[in-house]
């Protein structure tokens, strides 16, 4: 008679049964490990690229903001030189009206002083018949009754500090009863003395020719003169 124990072998079964369960979670271990090394480095890579992003952001901003102050503040400039060049053009026109003002006023004196000064220089037996200045070339017509009293005419006004080296045209004898003789000069009247012109270097002050230049052509006649 064969006996069979069913106890025994239900176990057997059971034990049997229970191995694959085992394998399957001894080799599920490794994968699982390797997802979670995987998606650590992702939510790394994720948080370092954040990181990234946010610091190229905020130079960004603050570029932008650099730029925006510096554009600003060459708009200030650009304002700031043109009211600088605004008053320069606006001082240039007062000068100018400033030096065309003492420019008039220097040529309504020239022919006044002019006049002046040449009838203290003319000496004695000589007297003018006409006396011309254009732009600060003055021209003298006179007679005289003779070379003598011609020739101290001369020197004086080559001392006169208001005048500039004379230059006698000529010296002609006009008629022999009575003796007189005609005579035609030139030389040019500086608004300042020859002392002042060379203390000032040549600088401040003119002669004749430069000073009145712009001052158009003046002209006067004179018949007096001293006998």
């Amino acid at each position: 008679m064969i006996k069979i124990n069913l106890v025994r072998e239900g176990k057997a079964v059971r034990g049997a049964g229970a191995a694959p369960g085992v394998a399957a979670a001894s080799s599920a271990g490794p994968s699982n490990a390797n997802n979670i090394v995987i998606l650590s480095l992702l939510a790394l890579g994720l948080v370092a690229g954040g990181l990234w992003w946010f610091k190229k952001t905020s130079d960004l901003k603050e570029r932008q903001a650099s730029v925006a102050n510096k554009e600003a503040e060459a708009q200030h400039l650009e304002a700031i030189i043109k009211q600088v060049e605004d008053y320069t053009k606006r001082k240039e026109s007062l000068q100018k009206r400033i030096d065309l003002i003492n420019q008039l006023k220097q040529n309504q004196k020239g022919p006044v002083k002019v006049m002046d000064r040449i009838s203290q220089d003319l000496p004695d037996l000589v007297w003018l018949d006409s006396m011309q200045m254009t732009a600060g070339l003055i021209t003298i017509n006179g007679r005289g009754l003779n070379p003598n009293a011609v020739a101290n005419f001369v020197d004086n006004i080559k001392n006169d500090p208001l005048f500039e080296e004379p230059e006698l045209q000529h010296l002609t004898q006009a008629s022999i009863v009575p003796l007189v003789y005609t005579f035609d000069m030139t030389f040019h009247f500086s608004y300042a003395s020859k002392g002042e012109t060379g203390a000032a270097g040549g600088s401040g002050a003119t002669t004749g020719t430069s000073t009145a230049g712009t001052a158009g052509t003046t002209g006067t006649s004179t018949t007096a003169g001293k006998k």
